[in-house]
């Protein structure tokens, strides 16, 4: 599905943030293995996580970082941002909102 070059312009707040937030919530899941890794380390430390799960923290960072700096990465957030709001403008509802279930009995 192509979009029209004029839906195609960004503002200010889709560019830096809620395209960075989609790019967040997909590089978490793309991570997941260095998430859990990170999250478990932290869990069984305690206090002393700092100290104890550099090596974890950073893979986790590696990972992130690896995706966040990926152009094709950055483009392919955009397309679904992109969706989402010419979604939304047909629609009038959020994303969020047509995700969710209509109660079967009424």
């Amino acid at each position: 599905m192509a979009l029209d070059p004029a839906e195609q312009h960004l503002r200010h707040v889709e560019k830096d943030v809620l395209i960075p937030k989609i790019m967040r919530e997909k590089a978490r899941e793309r991570c997941f293995e260095q998430v859990q890794d990170f999250t478990k380390c932290c869990k069984d430390s305690g206090v002393l996580m700092v100290v104890k799960c550099r090596k974890e923290n950073s893979a986790l960072k590696e990972c992130l970082i690896a995706h966040y700096n990926d152009p094709a990465f950055y483009e392919e957030c955009k397309m679904e941002y992109l969706k989402e709001r010419e979604e939304f403008r047909k629609t009038g509802i959020p994303t969020k909102k047509r995700l969710q279930k209509l109660p079967t009995s009424m």
